[in-house]
C-alpha cells in the first residue's frame, strides 16, 4: 500500500504542476477598453487562433482540476483507512 500511496503522490504533484502551468497560460477575461477594440477587429478579420487556444486551455484546466481533486480525495481516503 505504501508503494501505491507514493505513486499517487507523484501523480498528484504532476497534476498540480500541470494545473498551475495551464492556469497561468490562460489570458485574462478583463482586458479593458483596448481589449474590446482589438476583440472587435479580430472578429471582423476572422482571427480565431487565440480563441481556439483559450478554449483548449479551458478544457485542459477542467481535466487537470478534476484529476487533481479525485487523486487528492482518493489519497485522503486511502491514508485514513488503509495506512
Amino acid at each position: 500500500m505504501e508503494i501505491l500511496a507514493l505513486i499517487i503522490k507523484i501523480v498528484l504533484v504532476v497534476f498540480s504542476v500541470f494545473l498551475a502551468i495551464v492556469v497561468l497560460l490562460q489570458s485574462g477575461s478583463k482586458q479593458g477598453l483596448s481589449g474590446a477594440i482589438a476583440g472587435g477587429a479580430e472578429q471582423m478579420f476572422g482571427k480565431k487562433k487565440g480563441k481556439n487556444m483559450d478554449a483548449l486551455l479551458v478544457k485542459l484546466t477542467k481535466v487537470a482540476a478534476i484529476g487533481f481533486m479525485i487523486l487528492a480525495a482518493f489519497l485522503t481516503i486511502m491514508d485514513s483507512y488503509w495506512l
